[in-house]
Formats: structure tokens, C-alpha cells, sequence
């Protein structure tokens, strides 16, 4: 039903049979959230971004009047400041990239000198650009409001705009190739495939072009914008052919690097315009970093908004998150169910438009997408965007959270957290990210694998002549030679012309760098469910992998990827798969080298071979191995460009004599790096491969390899080449401050190695960050990953303390604190499951009180009394009475329990570890103390009315907490046997934790 937690505050449930939820405003959805019991306590961050009026000019006298009556007609009086700035510039003739938020008004900065041109002479021409087709639908409607001011005669409409691209008819292409309109929407890959190749029959749409606008910029970065780069450069030989050089106007996201960006993709001199003067409503921000799975948690959040009517989207990082996810809320929906859809890459185009329909209408209440929706697509007015996991930049994330919150109504955008590296590094540094720049766009036009594919296809479409090859950079002309000695292109007889070889090798080149694609096929019917790229098909989609679509589970029965076809069935059972596979690297080519006083890091061309050895099974809920199947499948074969790390041989024997575990240091580190890799360069961890082996062939010494992840390499670990030192230090931060012992996703592990994380060996890999910072020390010493705590106390009880340590007074630290814990008179399993603990009831509670030095007993009638006792305490001390113990009160009570101020040792211990301990565990090992029994025991106590044992075993269990507490205030630490069976010591904070929960 509706998530007990987040509903119960509301000021009226929603019924859960309604298809006609009333929609709630967002405050109160994040009230309900924050002083949520169970979901409360994960909200590390919230940040309120109050309402900011806009700042306007008034039209230009240029503007012609109907154009003017027409824009007041569809309620828009006046222009923002940023609107106007961008039309002066553009109307003098300047190429402008306009790179501001979502929802600043871009696409009136192209459409108005578009057609303000088109109504001084009707001959102009404009070609908008757009990456997908629903943005180019979207423009269309846009424009369709402007035709009335074209009409030529009664009965007859100017033909203002049409949309050329993969779903227009033959019989509509033909009629916008004889008579083109002003403005011709299309996309780049339309433009690479029909304009280019055949421009002699769109001479008359060429030779009157005056603008050529590309839309949402930001995406053409890595592969795909050095392809546009260099279509955009076929463009404009083809346009210097027909005597037109037209102004470009270029839209983007907020990024680092607007104008070098535009400037590098276009080839021209680009003014940026980055400062937003668009008013924008209430926004919040809310990081959660949950206790349990984080898509789980999405889910719930999710479910709770859309029973209180609240449209919302929600961003997953992969298509099968994409699918679970849509799964499991439509499961507790009920008759909304049919008001929630996935949408992802791999629909079939008629599915997309039909959900982007819905969607924007208001028949669809909430989506859950991959980054396909992250673009200006028009998805109506929204009211909350989760990001189930950080996007990889900040430029994304506010890209994403930008699709909420149009019109003046309030937004929330709620990022909740994986066990990813950056994720939790945005978790614990919450200041970071609202201060962070955003960062760098980067492409690479000379790809020398798209370089020559590009260049066959414009000799193909006009010659290269030698005039030409003079202007172009050295790599350029020495990619036409190769090509030439290659016998791709042809020199003419006098040596001062090339030619194609073939007539058209436009259909060679995919401009998505994702290759062939092969069909998902049903095996039952021959239904085509999706599509795959032959890369990914190996990993994701072999013999016996598990594949998700739309809610759906298939199991592959056949992958053939030569013939782009892969046959699935539906699948019942509960377990998915996991592939493993094997690396190889070879330096093929260095370009350039740094020597640091502890290491060598070295830019280069590399071979990198991986071939998928196998796969994994595991079950669902647990994730726990099942069985691994070997498979035999062919070897994939990328040159690309990369960074590599020399390790000293010095570095080696200290981590060995330290008798750590060197390649699971080297293992982890490069892991690691990849992990915060998007923190210096706009990109995706999956953009970016890694390799480390302990004694490569070549260097004849341990090497970390970081590489591009497409052939050719797309700029990234070049940008990345400069700003080594940079990358490691923040990656010794990151993983220095994560809580766990022995590596976690949170920052050694990584989702997609190929070994399974085997060997890691977090200790040694901080070992040896420190000595590759730190070459000074002849020998590294290892310290203990522990917080060094400011103060050292001692004392068995608060008011020894107080009046024996002056720090204990002079930090504020509280005197009067309590020690609680509870019994319950259900099981888990009897009120259907530990997510519904509010309904567990409470057999005997029992609180030490350090003012009385005594302990009170409390049952379920004197709920009452136990709350406003442990309100009256300056400090709540218990074991798992964040998740647990509060979660079973708030049955009784609407009081916000969260406002207690509240240490809880299992959190800090597992936020230490990484793992739970019990307490039977800590106290065994620190206290020589045990349990008298357990939660079986006390529940069988209860039902046979045995009240009197109950009390004394929850009132052991509360001296137990109590003086673990105290015995790690005195000596830092607490004590526990690990999985070796040795018993070792946990470095604990307390006064620093008590501080935390104080401030």
C-alpha cells in the first residue's frame, strides 16, 4: 500500500483505489518525508532555492508589428534580458551559443530572427538541428503558432516549417525536397545521410540559408559530437559551395566551457551568452542516501507521490534500473498502475511518441527514464524529478532537474544515492556540489578513425581539393595520405584533386558511435522488442543472460551478432546475470610523458582486447551467486588513447613488506580513479575503461591504465593527461573518507569489473596513494584507517565526566543523555515484513537515566510517558534506534521523532565497517559481557506473560548499549572478532558524533 511513512503525515491518505489522485503541493510531500521516521534520518541534505523574478527588456523596434501581435497573442509581452542580448548579437550577424538553464526561453532566441527574416524575404531559409525526433515534433508545434502571419491568400497557407527525418513519408520528403519551406527540421543523422550525399537536389534550400540552429549542444561531446563536428564541417564546404555562410545559433545546457566548445564544434568564432534572466519558481534540493537499496527506495518515494497526485519523473543510470523499477511501484499502485510508464533507448519510435504524448498531456502521472528524457522534449508540468543515483556531473543533474518545476510551481528534485563513488562523495560533501563549476564539455574532431570517415565522405560528396589540404591542421593532411596509400581516396592525375572511392560511404558511418545494431526478436511470435548495439549484445545480451524490457524479464536463447539478431523468451524465475571477462593492453604509441617525483604518468595510443569468458547467476532480493557458466566468445578488439601510471618497484616492496596485498592495491586504485574520473571531465564512468597489472610485458613494471572507451579515444584521458596529480589526490579523498574497512562501491569497488572486484585490498590501495604523493618517505608506515578524536575521556558515568573533563562542558556536549531500547510483541514476519515495524507494537521499554543514574521500565499503555521522557533528554542513545526502535513508536505517536537528538551505535559501526555487528558481538569482545538471550526468547516471554523476565532482559540489553557507549567515549574504540576469527579493535568518534548530532 502507500509508503506507511511518508503517508501517514499527509492531511489526508490517499485512497489507494482513486485513478484521480488529488494532487498535494510539494511542501508537504517533502514535510512528510523529512519527518518521516524511517526515511527522515537519510535526508542528509536540503537546500531551498527561493523564487527569483525575472529581468525583461522590451521588444526591439526592428521587430515587425504582426510578429510582435502575434507573440502578445500567446501571452509572451515582453522578452528576458538574455533573449534580447542574444537577438542584437545574431541580428549582427554573430555566431551565439546561449548555454542557460531549462526553462529560460531558448528557443525563442533562434525563432525570433528566423522569423523576423522570413517575414522581410520570404525566400529565407533555416535548418534547425535537433538530436532527437520528438524535440524536432516539439518544434514543429511551435512554429505551426506563427503560420497564420505567412498566409498568401485566401485558402492558401505559407508553407512555414516541416520535419525531413526517419518517420516522414516518401511522399512528404518529395514534396519538402521540390518545394522546401523556410525552415526544415531534421537531425544529424538525417543531415549526414540525405542532405549531404545528395545536396545537388537541395541547391535551392542551400542557397538561401541564413541560419543553421543545433539544439541541446551539451550532448554532442565524446564520440558522437566528434562525428557532428565533422558533419558540421561536410556542411559548410557544401554551403561554401553555394556562396552562403550563415549565422549559427547554438543552444545548450549549462556547461564549463560553452564558447571553446562551440567554437571547437563549429570551426568559427562563437560569443557565449551564460547568465539566465528568466524568473524561476521555488526549487528544492534534497539528497537522501538511503539505509537499504537505493532503487528500492525509489520506488517507495515514488509510489508516495503519485498517490498524492504528483507528476513525476524519475532518472535511473541503466535500462534495467530503468525496468525494476517501473516493476516494483506498479506492483503497489493498484488502479494508478496504468498512469506509470518506462521510456528508454530500445523502444520501438511509436512507443517513445506515445509515452512523450501522455506524458505531456497529463494522461501518464509519472515516468521512469534513462537519460532520454534528460533533453528540452516538451513532458508538460512536472512537480518532482528523483535521480535514482547521481547523473555523473553536475551539468546533467540540473539538466534532469530542470524538467520540473515550469509555470510557478514549487519543485523538488530528490537525489538519492547508490554505493558509487561520486554518489557518496556528494553525500558526505554536500557544500561540493552546490560550489562545484560545472564542468568541461569535451569532444575530439581528429579521431583518426572518424577523421577518415568523414573525410571519405565529403570527397565523396565534393572534392578535396589541394587549396584545401593547405588550410587543414598537420593531422588532417596526414590522415588524407594514409587514405590515399590505402586506396580509400583517389589523387587525380596532376596530384591537386582527391576523390571517393565510393559513391556513397555516408551509409558506412554511424555518427552515434554505438556500430551495428542488432534486433531483440521474440521467440514466440517474431516480434521485434528492442534493439541492442553488437558492443553491448556480447555483455548484455549472450546465450542464457537475463534481459529486462518494458517490466518485463526475457532469458536469451540465441545471440547471433553477425546477422544483428537475438532471440529471447519470457522468464519467471528469480535471478539475473552478471558477466565476466578478461583484459589485455599494449602500448601501441606514446604522445606525451610527465615524470612527478613519485611516479610517471605517460598519454598514448593503446590496443586494448577483452573477451567475456562467462557469466554469473544471482538471486534477485539477495544478490547471492548461484553459479557461474563458462562462455566462449569471440575476442573485441579497440585502439584508443589513454593515460598509464608507472608504479615504482620501490612502492611495490614497501606494500609488500607491509605484507599487504600489492595488485589488490593497484586494482583498487584504478577503480577508484575511474570512480571520480567525471569530476575533472564532463563524462560517464562507463565513457572510461581501466586496467591494472602487476608486471606488464612492455613496461617491465606494475601499470595503471586508464583509456577513452571507443576506438580512436575521445578526448577525454587527454584532457584528463594534465590534471593527473589533481585525479589522485581526489581520489585519496574519497577514499579515505569512506567508512568502510575493506573497500565498498562507495569507492574501490566498481559495478562493471570483469573479475568480480577480486583482488581489492582498500588499506594497501591508500598505502600506496600516499606513497606515490608522498615519494619522500624512504618506507611507508602504515597508519590505521581511524579518525584521530580531539578529546581523550575517562569516567564510567556523564557527571564523572563533566566534572573531570573541562571539554566535555566546553564543547557543549551534553550532560543528561538516556540509553534506550524496546521489545515488541510481533515478529517481522507477523505484521508482513520489517517495512512495516510501525505495526510491531511494543512489549516493554525500558530507558537508563544518567540525572537519576536509574532505570525506568515502560509498557504499552504508558507509550506516553516513555516519548516525553526521552524528549526531555538532551541525548538519546541506543543500538539501531534510527531504523528500528523509532520506526515502532511512530505507530503510537504523530510526534516527529527525528527531532530527538540521537546516537546510534550500530549506524556509526556500520558506517565505520561497511557491515552490521550485533550487539551480542561488541559486547562480548568489549565488555566480556553477553546478551541474556534473544529477540525469539523475548517474544516467547511476552506471549506467555512472562513480563518480569522480559524487563530484565531489555533492561541488560540497555546496560550493554550503555556502557559500550561509555567504554568508546574512554578508549576510542570498540572491540569485535572479524571474518578471520582475530579480534580487533574499530576506531569510533563518539565526541565527535555527539557533536555532529548537537550541531
Amino acid at each position: 500500500g502507500t509508503l506507511p511513512c511518508l503517508s501517514k503525515l499527509s492531511h489526508r491518505k490517499m485512497p489507494e483505489t482513486s485513478s484521480k489522485p488529488l494532487r498535494k503541493n510539494v511542501s508537504e510531500y517533502i514535510q512528510a518525508l523529512k519527518t518521516s521516521p524511517k526515511y527522515g534520518p537519510q535526508v542528509v541534505c536540503h537546500r531551498t532555492f527561493q523564487k527569483s523574478n525575472g529581468a525583461y527588456s522590451s521588444f526591439s523596434k526592428t521587430l515587425p508589428n504582426v510578429l510582435i501581435k502575434s507573440l502578445k497573442d500567446q501571452g509572451i509581452e515582453r522578452l528576458y534580458q538574455h533573449q534580447q542580448k542574444a537577438y542584437d548579437h545574431i541580428r549582427a550577424g554573430n555566431n551565439v551559443i546561449v548555454a542557460t538553464p531549462t526553462s529560460s526561453g531558448k528557443s525563442l532566441i533562434y525563432n525570433l530572427p528566423v522569423l523576423e527574416s522570413i517575414l522581410r524575404d520570404k525566400n529565407t531559409k533555416a535548418l534547425y538541428l535537433f538530436p532527437l525526433k520528438a524535440l524536432a515534433q516539439d518544434q514543429l508545434r511551435v512554429l505551426k503558432q506563427f503560420e497564420s502571419l505567412f498566409e498568401q491568400k485566401k485558402g492558401s497557407k505559407h508553407s512555414l516549417a516541416a520535419i525531413y527525418d526517419g518517420d516522414t513519408s516518401a511522399w512528404a520528403r518529395q514534396k519538402v525536397r521540390k518545394v522546401p519551406p523556410n525552415v526544415i527540421i531534421t537531425n544529424p543523422d538525417m543531415l549526414h545521410f540525405s542532405f549531404l550525399p545528395y545536396h545537388e537536389n537541395w541547391a535551392h534550400f542551400f542557397q538561401k540559408i541564413q541560419y543553421v540552429i543545433i539544439d541541446e549542444v551539451h550532448i554532442y561531446r565524446g564520440i558522437f559530437g566528434s562525428h557532428m563536428a565533422w558533419v558540421l564541417k561536410r556542411l559548410q564546404r557544401i554551403l561554401s559551395l553555394y556562396g552562403v555562410e550563415p549565422v549559427f545559433i547554438l543552444l545548450s545546457a549549462t556547461i564549463g566551457n560553452p564558447q571553446q566548445f562551440a567554437e571547437k564544434l563549429i570551426g568559427k568564432n562563437v560569443i557565449s551568452i551564460t547568465k539566465s534572466s528568466a524568473p524561476r519558481p521555488q526549487r528544492n534540493m534534497l539528497f537522501l542516501n538511503p539505509f537499504e537499496n537505493s532503487a528500492h527506495t525509489v520506488s517507495r518515494l515514488l509510489e508516495a507521490s503519485l498517490k498524492r497526485g504528483l507528476r513525476t519523473i524519475v532518472y535511473t543510470g541503466s535500462r534495467k534500473m530503468t525496468e525494476l523499477i517501473t516493476m516494483w511501484t506498479k506492483s503497489k499502485l493498484g488502479s494508478l498502475a496504468h498512469r506509470l510508464s518506462s521510456y528508454r533507448s530500445g523502444f520501438l519510435p511509436e512507443e517513445r511518441r506515445i509515452i512523450e504524448k501522455d506524458l505531456s498531456s497529463g494522461k501518464l502521472l509519472g515516468v521512469i527514464s534513462t537519460s532520454a528524457l534528460e533533453l528540452g522534449i516538451d513532458v508538460g508540468d512536472l512537480d518532482i524529478c528523483i535521480l535514482a543515483g547521481y547523473p555523473g556531473s553536475i551539468m546533467a543533474t540540473w539538466q534532469r532537474g530542470g524538467r520540473v518545476g515550469r509555470g510557478n510551481r514549487e519543485s523538488a528534485i530528490i537525489l538519492v544515492a547508490q554505493e558509487d563513488a561520486l554518489d557518496q562523495y556528494y553525500m558526505q560533501n554536500h557544500d561540493d556540489f552546490f560550489s562545484r563549476a560545472m564542468e568541461s564539455a569535451v569532444l575530439n574532431p581528429y579521431n583518426p578513425e572518424i577523421m577518415e570517415q568523414h573525410l571519405h565522405c565529403a570527397a565523396a560528396e565534393l572534392t578535396i581539393h589541394k587549396t584545401e589540404i593547405g588550410l587543414f591542421p598537420n593531422t588532417v593532411r596526414e590522415a588524407v595520405n594514409r587514405l590515399t596509400f590505402n586506396g580509400v581516396l583517389l589523387q587525380g592525375v596532376e596530384g591537386n584533386e582527391w576523390f571517393a572511392t565510393r559513391k556513397f560511404p555516408q551509409r558506412l558511418v554511424s555518427l552515434r558511435g554505438g556500430g551495428k545494431q542488432s534486433q531483440i526478436i521474440r521467440e514466440d511470435n517474431g516480434e521485434i522488442i528492442g534493439t541492442i548495439d553488437s558492443g553491448r549484445a556480447l555483455k548484455e545480451c549472450h546465450e542464457g543472460a537475463i534481459y529486462l524490457h518494458s517490466s518485463k524479464t526475457w532469458i536469451v536463447l540465441r545471440c547471433d551478432t553477425e546477422y544483428g539478431e537475438i532471440v529471447v523468451s519470457e522468464f519467471k524465475e528469480q535471478y539475473h546475470t552478471r558477466p565476466q571477462s578478461e583484459k589485455h593492453t599494449e602500448i601501441l604509441e606514446v604522445f606525451d610523458q610527465k615524470n612527478y617525483p613519485g611516479y610517471c604518468v605517460s598519454l598514448g595510443k593503446l590496443l586494448v582486447s577483452e573477451r567475456v569468458t562467462g557469466y554469473q547467476k544471482r538471486i534477485n532480493r539477495s544478490n547471492k551467486l548461484i553459479s557461474t557458466i563458462p562462455l566462449d566468445l569471440p575476442e573485441q578488439l579497440m585502439e584508443t588513447v589513454g593515460i598509464w601510471i608507472d608504479i615504482p618497484d620501490a612502492c611495490q616492496d614497501s606494500i609488500i613488506e607491509d605484507k599487504l596485498h600489492f595488485m589488490g592495491a593497484i586494482h583498487a586504485l584504478e577503480h577508484a580513479m575511474i570512480g571520480v574520473f567525471p569530476l575533472l571531465v564532463l563524462c560517464d564512468r562507463n565513457d572510461i575503461g581501466g586496467l591494472s597489472c602487476n608486471a606488464h610485458h612492455q613496461t617491465k613494471s606494475a601499470v595503471i591504465f586508464i583509456y577513452d572507451g571507443y576506438s580512436g579515444g575521445m578526448g577525454l584521458c587527454s584532457e584528463a593527461f594534465s590534471r593527473v596529480e589533481e585525479l589522485l589526490s581526489q581520489t585519496s579523498k574519497t577514499v579515505t573518507s569512506c567508512h568502510c574497512k575493506n573497500g565498498c562501491p562507495s569507492c574501490v569497488h566498481s559495478p562493471k569489473c570483469g573479475s568480480g572486484n577480486r583482488p581489492i585490498d582498500k588499506v594497501a590501495c591508500i598505502a600506496l596513494i600516499k606513497l606515490l604523493l608522498n615519494p619522500s618517505q624512504n618506507h611507508f608506515s602504515f597508519e590505521r584507517l581511524e579518525i584521530i578524536t580531539k578529546a581523550r575521556l575517562s569516567g564510567n558515568h556523564s557527571e564523572n565526566i563533566s566534572e573531570n573533563n573541562d571539554l566535555w562542558k566546553s564543547e557543549h556536549i551534553p550532560v543528561h543523555y538516556g540509553v534506550f531500547d524496546l521489545e515488541t510483541k510481533f515478529s517481522a514476519s507477523e505484521v508482513g515484513g520489517w517495512h512495516n515495524a510501525h505495526k510491531m507494537g511494543i512489549s516493554v521499554a525500558v530507558v537508563y537515566d544518567s540525572k537519576l543514574d536509574a532505570y525506568k521500565t515502560y509498557f504499552e499503555d504508558q507509550v506516553a510517558q516513555l516519548i516525553e521522557h526521552l524528549f526531555n533528554m538532551e541525548l538519546v542513545i541506543g543500538f539501531n534506534n534510527r531504523r528500528f526502535d523509532n520506526f515502532v513508536l511512530s505507530g503510537y505517536t504523530n510526534e516527529n521523532l527525528n527531532k530527538m537528538v540521537i546516537i546510534d551505535l550500530l549506524e556509526i559501526v556500520k558506517n565505520r565497517l561497511g557491515y552490521r555487528i550485533s550487539l551480542d558481538g561488541l559486547a562480548k569482545h568489549t565488555l566480556g559481557s553477553e546478551k541474556s538471550a534473544d529477540g525469539l526468547q523475548a517474544l516467547k516471554w511476552y506471549k506467555n506473560g512472562k513480563m518480569e523476565e522480559l524487563s530484565l532482559y531489555c533492561t541488560k540489553d540497555v546496560t550493554l548499549t550503555r556502557d559500550l557507549f561509555l567504554y568508546g567515549l574512554k578508549h576510542e574504540y570498540f572491540l569485535f572478532q572479524n571474518k578471520a576469527g582475530n579480534v580487533v579493535r574499530l576506531p569510533v568518534d563518539l565526541v565527535s558524533e555527539i557533536r555532529k548530532v548537537c550541531e
